[in-house]
């Protein structure tokens, strides 16, 4: 194998395949970038035997072939090399070492041979649709932040991809879940999308897939089964297996009947439960809300550091109420916000509260209360 190729091109195909390789492993290959050079092309694949991304980029082939490295070692030598230089990539037919030469530079390789590298092929996927990256950035960013990090409950741990219908309407809906708060944001089904299984997305795969459509834009094509997603992104196409488990009946966890409505700038209460959680315990994390009329009191009481109060106006209508929430996940909810105006569907102190935002009926948050 022998190819030349821009320096930044490489670099960029590099940085997003090696990011799913895992720093330790066991399984040598697993360590490496596989590269397959082709005609015009140069193929990159990276995998943790869950999560497989594949890139194409453009080179001159002198000889065809193809062969592996290691990810992060070959990343950390092609981005401290000069911007807009030219690489020479080498590999004769029985040499188990990698030449890369830049200018005056060159660096040898420990190479594995191509065939060893594993192939997470995606079978196949019978569901297929596409979907605007902003619309996909927004189911991803709207939901993360709740995926569950305990790894007893593995089925909590993504994102639940579903279809549902909502006023007779299909629609496709995205839910996360850790047991102390829920996020639920939908939008209307794409085209292709009908008859979908239910599908729950790993957390490392929707890390990764935010990363890689982070300043992408267009559509992003999707195709799915009940084991495995693939998303192709021009270039890029990620492939992963789903979690195999069954995502809970979030629906029963969702207050129908929280008949009090307290409506808040939604950027002033961040800053406060900011402001007075700063006193709280990192354990407890607890902010009290003194909500009555039009004054809502955040409080914290830390026996070890002391106290805090804060007070805001609020639109509050119903009998005054005390209740209690962690103050991290409070500013994760009113982090997701994009309009002034949040407003707080509650019951009592023991029940848990809906946070909506009021410019935006497809996006709903749920908080368990903290006893304080």
């Amino acid at each position: 194998m022998r190819v030349t190729i821009e320096r930044s091109e490489f670099l960029k195909s590099l940085n997003h395949v090696q990011s799913v390789v895992e720093r330790r492993n066991t399984i040598p290959i697993l360590s490496n970038v596989l590269l397959q050079a082709d005609g015009q092309k140069i193929k990159l694949t990276a995998t943790d035997l869950d999560i497989e991304v594949v890139e194409t980029a453009t080179a001159e082939v002198g000889q065809g072939g193809g062969t592996t490295a290691p990810a992060h070692m070959l990343y950390d030598i092609i981005r401290k090399l000069p911007d807009g230089a030219q690489l020479e990539i080498e590999q004769g037919p029985d040499d188990h070492r990698l030449a890369v030469r830049c200018g005056r530079s060159q660096f040898s390789l420990q190479a594995l041979p191509s065939e060893d590298f594993p192939d997470l092929s995606a079978g196949e996927l019978e569901h297929k649709f596409s979907l605007p990256a902003d619309d996909l950035k927004r189911l991803i960013e709207k939901t993360r932040f709740a995926i569950s990090t305990e790894e007893t409950r593995y089925y909590l741990n993504g994102i639940y991809l579903h279809e549902v219908e909502v006023d007779g309407r299909p629609t496709l809906r995205a839910v996360a879940t850790d047991g102390h708060r829920l996020a639920q944001v939908q939008l209307p089904l794409p085209e292709g999308a009908a008859g979908m299984p239910g599908v729950i997305v790993p957390r490392k795969t929707v890390s990764e897939l935010h990363k890689l459509i982070e300043d992408r834009d267009g559509e992003i094509d999707v195709a799915l089964s009940s084991s495995k997603i693939l998303f192709s992104l021009g270039a890029v196409v990620l492939t992963s297996k789903l979690i195999d488990g069954t995502f809970p009946d979030y629906e029963r966890v969702i207050p129908k009947d929280n008949d009090k409505t307290m409506e808040v700038d939604a950027k002033l209460f961040a800053q406060a439960v900011d402001r007075v959680s700063t006193i709280s315990s990192e354990k407890g994390r607890a902010v009290k809300l003194n909500i009555d009329g039009d004054k809502l009191t955040l409080s914290v009481n830390n026996p070890d550091s002391g106290s805090a109060e804060e007070e805001l106006v609020a639109s509050y209508e119903s009998e005054a109420l005390d209740i209690g929430f962690n103050a991290r996940y409070l500013l994760d909810i009113t982090g997701q916000l994009d309009t002034d105006n949040a407003s707080f569907l509650l019951a009592d102190a023991g029940s848990p509260t809906i946070v909506r935002d009021k410019g935006d009926d497809t996006a709903l948050y749920v908080l368990m209360p903290m006893r304080v």
